[in-house]
């Protein structure tokens, strides 16, 4: 099949010259048909390895499982990117990257599923979570050894044993591989299919591989990291370049082919995983390739930082030292032995030697010229370079063992020149252990801290980190009902976010399909991913000498009145630390001067101390006396929640806000906190929520707010349909009567529809899905892209569809007025926008007669308006009865549009109450709810207003329990200006004789009490 050029059968003296040989057994039950046939001679049986190979397995095992124990994570992409999503799987949280949002999807669960299958097996033997993360590692470890080992055979029977065996000791020996060995990284997985990749195209005993060795990239390409590919080209054009010379096409077609169509079902299994996962389907290798490449200037892997172009020439020095220097040689060495000898000293002639020697040179090329650097990307090469060093070693030992006296390499003593070669080779050795024990020894404390946390009796707690965010070393290290959590400091990138836990109703692992908040691709920071420190029960963090401190990094380990200490660990403070002391281990010795000794800070867990006992009495003593005066002054009925019919307290108010010049408003840095999904909610079966916001009289004129929590801002249920039916309608014809937008308000609009798009896919994943430019309606099918620019439509159309309130939007003018600058308002029932559209907050109540407005209303609502911040939204009741079935538009009370069509549209009709047919049957009278929230957006400052109507007929509001009575005292307790308001006198007679006899009927059934006064939960 290919010709097997000048090969070497013995040892680095005797050479054999083979005959190209037919040999291929890649395509089985075939015999190709070519011009010739090649036989060989008979072959001399190969050298065994200098060692078993079982032993070569332990050996390796031995020194990647002391790596499982013992080496320090360096890479916080292992922790967030790995371990992370492993431990969500398994346990069920943990902390998710925008790498892993739906959104994004640049990293795939195949990887991520193959551990978590490991680490599931080792709870058979443990429950804690760290045996878990150990066991993993051991099983990485033993991967690892099992690949080594299979290179080093292949390399023992393909080159020499020599070789094999130096390649071995580099592998075993150098801090590079003590990291990257155990790593749970793609870069890692890579480096395993390099070394099984490399075997089999290095292996021509039974014909070449190809097909094989494509398969083994590939995986690591696909499973692992897509760029680990490029390490093939050298190996498949030597391939190639046989087939041409051999003119074995057909052959070489064949085993491209079986390769590329191995590696697409592993692309096919790990895609179909990933749609299992993001429910959706996604090409992850592409989506690597993609952002890494082609994202552009403000995306792309520059963003996270640059290093200049000799970074890994230092780098690999330091993880290779002398190895490094050369595998860098491999290349020089093996072309003046070419020129020089025209011979090999392995059984490859140097050109084939070349060959595997240049993948190494081919990906320091690669990315030494690209601005982002990690050791990690590294990883995949190990091998290589591990094989270039041990070829230029071997080949420069065969030239320096030479006796010939002709040589002045011959003159010299064969003990002298041993001497030196040991000594070089043992001082590599030496110095690569050094560092490897330096590496531990500096930064071993952060997987040691976290160890007090499973003696402790909290059960559930926050632990904090700031500064040392990048060195929590996984939520493996934290007890079952602990989670880690990041406070501010001076990091101003991207953080990670939590997998949504939801659990009931959404199928398996939601958090990898629910779309996250606050993540971009952009590493822009997210205010929404840190907690406030009060909210900390524990602490990490450090002390380094040199390290100079801050408003957001101070000194907490100091802050004795605040934290105590629960266990600290030394930990190297490298800006205070000699050179030689950062890169080896240096002994902690009188005997080393004090320039040359490491310098040390301290890695601490702190607990929140408790303060004393003596010292909260007071507190406790002023507190209960505050609550024996309320008491004293407290009706003996006092309502649940706050009551818009009740007075809302002044004294002590929340709505405190800074001092600013009237309209003008600095954007606030603050993000709505994440809403979790609505367990089990079907948009076809949801019920709409029955407010009763009534009691019995009297009745009072208040604004009557409560505390609206993040997750409740929105409510959808099984009427949607006819909701977005019924706007949509509108929208098309009324357009801006309905829907709109003034110019200095639109940026308000925008902040207000991305927060829909944001809130809304998180609350009812079931009904929308975010995507790159806005969000989908899985219900009615659409989709709304808010990037564009110029929108196809006003911002608050386009609100006002996604969601079943009426929206508006008050902005704050210098005159210290707000106005109604934008507006969704489809389905008010009374009022019209067209009407109010840019109307300040006072004449909007005054026109339109709101009772009670200027005495009781007026300077508590500016006052609140003025005061009310992005972090406290509220919520308000009221409600109305009205003598006809719109929704949109209450016909009865007169035409929406007044203006008539004759005269030339100057006749205005007559509209209100007063036009209103008197004493309508009770089939016509509607119970119309509406449920108000009010927050102010954060970056423009308007407060916005959605308005949620509830509308259901009297006769079946009458039905349920106590809510006859009440809703009869609470009609009859009007004041005239509020009966007035709200057309009373057109239906009282009949409204009220209905109540009263559904309220007997509930006495007379014993259901309820005559005279007896009983509240529900207000507003219900």
């Amino acid at each position: 099949m290919g010709s097997r050029v000048e090969q070497s059968t013995g040892d680095t003296s005797e050479t054999q010259k083979l005959q190209p040989v037919r040999s291929d057994q890649s395509k089985i039950g075939t015999q190709p048909k070519t011009s010739q046939t090649y036989k060989t001679p008979k072959q001399q049986p190969p050298i065994p390895p200098p060692i078993p190979n079982l032993a070569v397995f332990y050996g390796f095992l031995l020194v990647n499982a002391l790596a499982a124990a013992f080496a320090p994570i360096q890479d916080c992409d292992e922790v967030f990117n790995y371990w992370e999503p492993t431990h969500y799987l398994n346990r069920g949280f943990g902390l998710q990257t925008w790498e892993y949002s739906p959104e994004y999807s640049i990293r795939s669960w195949l990887y991520i599923v193959f551990h978590a299958i490991i680490g599931k097996s080792g709870s058979i033997f443990s429950s804690r979570p760290t045996f878990e993360f150990y066991f993993i590692r051991l099983a990485l470890a033993a991967i690892c050894a099992a690949c080594e080992t299979r290179l080093f055979s292949v390399i023992c029977k393909t080159f020499n044993p020599r070789v094999g065996f130096m390649f071995g000791i580099i592998m075993a020996v150098s801090p590079g591989m003590f990291h990257a060995s155990v790593a749970y990284l793609p870069s890692s997985f890579s480096m395993y299919t390099t070394m099984l990749g490399m075997a089999a195209f290095m292996d021509w005993r039974g014909g070449l591989k190809t097909s094989v060795g494509m398969m083994w990239f590939g995986i690591g390409a696909i499973v692992g990291w897509p760029f680990s590919g490029a390490l093939i080209v050298p190996l498949l054009a030597e391939d190639l370049a046989l087939s041409s010379i051999t003119g074995d096409v057909s052959e070489i077609i064949y085993r491209l082919l079986d390769g590329v169509v191995r590696s697409l079902i592993v692309l096919a299994l790990q895609t179909a995983i990933d749609a299992f996962f993001y429910h959706k389907v996604t090409v992850v290798p592409w989506n690597i390739v993609s952002y890494n490449v082609f994202s552009g200037a403000s995306r792309g892997p520059e963003i996270f930082g640059t290093e200049p172009w000799h970074f890994y020439l230092r780098n690999l020095s330091l993880n290779f030292n002398f190895w490094f220097l050369l595998a860098l040689c491999a290349g020089p060495v093996l072309g003046v032995q070419f020129l020089l000898q025209g011979r090999s000293t392995t059984k490859q002639s140097p050109i084939r030697s070349m060959v595997f020697a240049a993948p190494f040179y081919l990906w320091l090329a690669i990315f030494s010229f690209q601005a982002h650097k990690e050791e990690r990307f590294m990883y995949p090469v190990y091998p290589f370079l591990a094989l270039n060093a041990a070829i230029a070693l071997h080949t420069t030992l065969a030239y320096i063992g030479s006796s010939d006296p002709a040589k002045i390499v011959g003159k010299i003593p064969a003990k002298l020149k041993l001497y030196i070669v040991s000594i070089v080779v043992l001082l590599a050795i030496d110095v690569g252990v050094a560092r490897t024990i330096g590496m531990y020894s500096a930064y071993h404390a952060p997987l040691e801290v976290y160890s007090p946390l499973h003696e402790l009796a909290e059960t559930e707690a926050n632990v904090c980190l700031g500064k040392e965010w990048y060195r929590f070393p996984s939520s493996y290290f934290l007890p079952k009902g602990m989670r880690a959590k990041f406070i501010k400091s001076e990091f101003d990138g991207l953080l990670p976010g939590q997998f949504n836990e939801a659990k009931t109703g959404f199928g398996f692992f939601p958090g990898t399909w629910l779309i996250p908040p606050g993540m971009n691709d952009e590493n822009i920071e997210d205010p929404g991913k840190y907690t406030d420190v009060e909210h900390c029960s524990f602490l990490i963090d450090s002390h380094l000498p040199s390290t100079e401190h801050s408003a957001l990094e101070p000194k907490y380990i100091e802050d004795n009145d605040t934290w105590e200490e629960i266990h600290c660990s030394d930990f190297l403070d490298s800006a205070s630390t000699n050179l030689l002391g950062r890169i080896l281990w240096v002994p902690d010795l009188a005997i080393i001067p004090t320039h040359y000794r490491r310098q040390w800070g301290r890695h601490c867990l702190l607990r929140r101390r408790q303060k004393p006992f003596f010292l909260l009495i007071p507190c406790l003593i002023i507190l209960i006396v505050r609550a024996l005066a309320q008491y004293k002054k407290r009706p003996l009925r006092r309502p649940n929640s706050p009551d818009p019919e009740k007075r809302t307290p002044t004294r002590g108010s929340t709505f405190k806000a800074p001092q600013r010049e009237p309209g003008v408003w600095t954007p606030a840095d603050f993000k709505r906190p994440a809403a979790p999904p609505l367990p089990d909610w079907d948009v076809n079966k949801a019920e709409p929520r029955p407010y009763r916001p009534f009691r019995h009289g009297p009745y009072h004129i208040t604004m009557g707010l409560r505390t609206m929590q993040w997750d409740e801002w929105i409510e959808l249920d099984r009427h949607y349909l006819r909701f977005h039916g019924d706007k949509k309608r509108r929208i098309e014809e009324r357009g801006q009567k309905c829907c709109r937008t003034a110019p200095e308000a639109y940026d308000g609009a925008i902040e207000l529809l991305e927060e829909l798009c944001d809130y809304l896919p998180q609350r009812y994943p079931s009904l929308f899905r975010s995507t790159p430019t806005g969000i989908h309606n899985l219900l009615t099918d659409e989709t709304f892209d808010i990037t564009t620019r110029p929108l196809l439509e006003d911002p608050m159309a386009t609100a006002g569809r996604l969601v079943q309130d009426d929206l508006a939007i008050m902005f704050e003018k210098p005159d210290n007025q707000y106005y109604l600058l934008a507006g969704s308002i489809l389905l008010a029932g009374f009022w019209r926008l067209s009407d109010k559209f840019g109307m300040p907050l006072s004449e909007i109540h005054t026109s339109g007669d709101v009772p009670g407005f200027k005495t009781k209303l007026e300077k508590g609502m500016m006052n609140f308006f003025r005061r009310i911040q992005p972090a406290q939204p509220v919520l308000r009741n009221n409600y109305f009865i009205q003598v006809d079935d719109n929704l949109a538009w209450s016909h009865s009370i007169g035409s929406e549009d007044p203006v008539s069509e004759e005269n030339g549209g100057l006749e205005k009709q007559a509209e209100g109450w007063s036009t209103a047919e008197k004493n309508k049957a009770i089939e016509h009278h509607y119970f119309r709810s509406e449920r108000q929230s009010l927050r102010r957006l954060p970056r423009s400052g308007g407060v916005v207003f959605t308005i949620r109507t509830y509308f259901e007929p009297i006769t079946k509001v009458a039905e349920e329990l106590g809510v006859p009575g009440r809703l009869a005292s609470a009609v009859r307790s009007w004041g005239d200006d509020v009966a007035r308001y709200k057309g009373r006198e057109r239906y009282g007679e009949v409204l009220l004789e209905f109540l009263d006899g559904k309220h007997r009927e509930q006495v007379e059934k014993g259901l309820v009490r005559e005279g007896e006064v009983e509240e529900g939960k207000y507003p219900f």
